[in-house]
């Protein structure tokens, strides 16, 4: 086990641990996040919603709210499409629930897998059918653009509430309004929201808008409350792994909390079925590895409805909607296992890759166990598309390089692929210059492409597949060189005694959360640790210890998915570990949740 201690100013460390009277690991933690002031750690540790930067430069918004506003007046029927991820299900979600907080009439739909990414002409025939006049669209639409010109011959006017890449700022978009930070004429100073977030400022935006023509003030209506709208915030935000920064940090702070009150009927019942004690915080990685999955789940088999049906129910249908999610989680969970197993088995086969087998003509090395080339390409026949995108992941987590996976289907030969990366390259600039390569060698196939810097999706034609393996391999390759030399080792926060490791010490990191992109949980070094007892939980998946100093300090560690490592009763070992609290039978106690660890002085 490698490790780097993070470089900082030990004289600014200290003086923030004496000024908050916190442990000299958490004051290391804040400064190496950029927090040197105190009076900028209070807001660090505890976010305000008046912390906010208004949206004013944020292009496309206030057209978009006063046509909302107009809408929600005149009694005009809105329209409302989310595509079937958590971040698209909670935008629709969210707006939905704004909008008939209002007293608006609202048609509600979210994208099906089957039928392809975002808003499609289909779905804009279907709320010219409903009668919609206005249709709001969410985490969509930015480049579905046949779609809105489908929506406009209907006399349907489209409002484009998203975060993914504008292609291109040559001509005027054909909505009404496109409200995504993206836009060359943004000025707002943070482009990282999900589109959730998005939702979140117009819907505040037109609550203010309706004040200031005092819709609230008459016929008995009553002003919503946004700040109810936090907890989809949350979800929405930290499942589309975009930085939990600036507003994104607020937003979803504040969201976490009210996720913690379980006041919506539907996450109630999720954290029920996802195994979530009622005493149990809800924080990031609840989110993350509890409720996404679960939400995402009837999205990556076919349809998204049943997850945006358990954010919009009340308490009665709750509890059986959210068993729906957890049936179609363990279906997904045994799909994405299968395509796992054979994208592994095909990235260590030998010669001649075809299109199923690894397409960037290179292979693991079987010296190293790492991959020979700066990017994966793979596909195969027959891979449900819903699960690339995870697995795609799980081969970036595994190999340390972009990955694009793709499914095939075997019948129209078109691949559906999606795109995960590390190493600061930007999987829609890899695609884009890709897609100028191909077509600059006279190659047809790609299709339609678009997402952001960390996520990214894309369909391609069988044949096409191998030179498109080829010219991502390269221009992967060149942003990676561009981003500078990823450093090697892992990279700890500070290193601590056992003893230090206590329930005050898991409290403060705690508070530096919540944790995702732009803002890694802490990583703390002990060293010289004695193995005293060794089992494996969860079928054999986890690694739980119990670990002693030579002072006769005890700590239990548990390192998930780490139930393959080797380690016996005796050995000394140094550890990265993120400090956490256990709750068993009513009892707290300090915990370390084992990142990483290896013989002591190797």
């Amino acid at each position: 086990m490698q490790v780097r201690l993070r470089s900082v100013d030990e004289q600014v460390a200290g003086r923030l641990a004496a000024a908050l009277r916190v442990r000299p690991a958490t004051a290391r933690c804040l400064v190496a996040r950029g927090v040197v002031e105190p009076k900028d750690a209070q807001g660090f540790i505890d976010p305000r919603l008046a912390a906010l930067r208004p949206p004013s430069g944020l292009a496309g918004l206030p057209l978009a709210v006063e046509r909302i506003a107009d809408a929600i007046q005149r009694g005009e029927r809105i329209g409302v499409f989310g595509d079937y991820d958590v971040d698209g299900v909670t935008t629709a979600a969210l707006l939905t629930t704004f909008f008939r907080s209002t007293g608006a009439e609202v048609e509600v739909a979210v994208a099906r897998r089957d039928a392809g990414y975002g808003f499609t002409p289909a779905a804009a025939a279907d709320f010219a059918a409903r009668g919609c006049r206005v249709v709001v669209t969410g985490d969509c639409g930015t480049s579905d653009l046949d779609a809105i010109a489908a929506a406009i011959s209907h006399g349907i006017e489209v409002i484009v509430v998203d975060h993914h890449t504008v292609p291109s700022a040559d001509r005027p978009h054909p909505s009404l309004s496109l409200v995504n930070p993206y836009r060359v004429d943004s000025t707002f100073p943070f482009r990282g929201m999900a589109s959730v977030g998005l939702g979140f400022y117009v819907a505040a935006a037109v609550r203010t808008e309706l004040r200031d023509r005092g819709f609230w003030s008459g016929g008995g209506r009553t002003e919503p409350d946004v700040r109810e709208l936090l907890d989809l915030v949350a979800l929405g935000t930290i499942a589309d792994l975009v930085p939990l920064a600036s507003e994104n940090r607020i937003l979803t702070s504040l969201g976490l909390r009210r996720l913690a009150s379980r006041a919506r009927p539907g996450i109630a019942a999720l954290l029920a079925v996802s195994g979530v004690d009622v005493d149990r915080d809800v924080d990031a990685h609840t989110v993350a590895w509890k409720l996404a999955p679960r939400i995402n789940a009837p999205g990556r088999l076919g349809a998204a409805e049943p997850s945006l049906a358990l954010l919009l129910s009340d308490g009665a249908t709750a509890q059986a909607k959210a068993q729906a999610l957890e049936e179609a989680n363990l279906e997904r969970r045994a799909i994405q296992e299968r395509v796992m197993k054979e994208a592994l088995e095909r990235l260590g086969a030998a010669p001649e890759p075809d299109a199923g087998q690894s397409l960037s003509g290179m292979r693991v090395s079987a010296q190293t166990g790492e991959w020979d080339g700066p990017a994966i390409v793979i596909a195969g026949e027959g891979w449900p598309t819903g699960v690339v995108g995870i697995v795609a992941s799980k081969l970036v987590d595994k190999f340390r390089r972009p990955a694009f996976v793709i499914g095939i289907d075997p019948v129209t030969g078109v691949g559906r692929g999606s795109a995960r990366t590390c190493g600061g390259v930007n999987l829609y600039a890899a695609l884009r210059e890709a897609a100028g390569s191909l077509s600059d060698d006279g190659v047809a196939g790609l299709g339609r492409y678009g997402g952001h810097a960390a996520a990214a999706g894309f369909t391609i034609q069988r044949d096409a597949i191998a030179p498109f393996a080829e010219a991502l391999s390269a221009s992967c390759g060149k942003l990676a060189a561009g981003s500078g030399p990823t450093p090697v080792g892992r990279e700890v926060d500070a290193e601590v005694r056992l003893a230090e490791v206590d329930e005050r010490l898991a409290a403060e990191l705690a508070g530096l959360g919540p944790f995702g992109q732009e803002n890694p949980a802490p990583l703390l070094l002990t060293r010289n640790a004695r193995v005293s007892s060794v089992r494996r939980v969860g079928n054999d998946r986890h690694l739980k210890l119990t670990i002693e100093d030579d002072r006769g300090t005890i700590r239990g560690a548990i390192g998930f998915g780490l139930g393959s490592r080797e380690v016996e009763v005796g050995a000394i070992v140094d550890m990265a570990f993120l400090p956490t609290v256990s709750t068993y039978q009513g009892r707290r106690s300090a915990e370390m949740e084992i990142a990483d660890f290896a013989p002591s002085g190797s």
